[in-house]
């Protein structure tokens, strides 16, 4: 019987276990998710809870611990720098695998595995509160009820509304209106009449006084 055995031996030899586990894990802490079979993601979390623990430790032998398992220095040092930022008010857990589907060809079920960042849920309940406090100040000045007019204002309204307009004047004032042709042509015909009328009376008054 298989019992006190942890761990999946996943059809493999230890070596070959230990450096795919190995690769897996650094590839984790450089993208920050990877998809994998469901059975190797929960397996990976192991060890991916384990290099935090020791990220959080923060010593020098954690330091070579951690180094054993991820052989880049560079995602190492980069991992403990910022474990006790992102992960320090945890306890365990830093990672979730989210299953995909099926995969195309043997249709072998898929996983997702990504760190669980802490502060995600303060953050969407800020965001959450925000937006109702929004939809709240929307919805007040939505409701607000316009002032109504007093009397003695809804009365000099309706006293200017009966008033009729005043007829703007079509024509400036001193302009004096053009005449049509027709009769513009009789008031000089007239005129000249009168001239040739008075001529005459002139010439008699003149002889009688001599």
């Amino acid at each position: 019987m298989r019992h006190q055995k942890a761990g999946k031996k996943l059809n493999r030899t230890g070596s070959h276990r230990n450096a795919m586990f190995r690769n897996m894990v650094t590839s984790l802490f450089i993208h920050g998710r990877i998809r994998t079979t469901d059975v190797k993601a929960k397996e990976l979390r192991r060890w991916a809870d384990r290099m935090i623990t020791l990220a959080k430790r923060g010593d020098l032998h954690a330091r070579r611990q951690a180094l054993a398992v991820v052989r880049d220095k560079a995602v190492v040092h980069k991992l403990f720098e910022e474990a006790s930022e992102r992960f320090g008010q945890r306890a365990g857990g830093y990672t979730r695998v989210v299953k995909i589907g099926r995969r195309a060809g043997d249709a072998a079920p898929v996983s997702l595995v990504e760190f669980v960042v802490t502060g995600e849920k303060k953050e969407r309940k800020k965001k959450k509160a925000k937006a109702v406090k929004k939809g709240e100040v929307k919805k007040e000045t939505r409701a607000e009820p316009k002032e109504k007019a007093t009397p003695k204002e809804a009365e000099t309204a309706g006293k200017a509304a009966e008033q009729p307009a005043p007829d703007l004047p079509s024509r400036q004032a001193g302009m004096k209106e053009p005449v049509p042709e027709p009769e513009a042509e009789a008031v000089s015909e007239a005129a000249e009449a009168s001239a040739e009328e008075a001529a005459p009376q002139e010439t008699k008054e003149d002889q009688e006084k001599e």
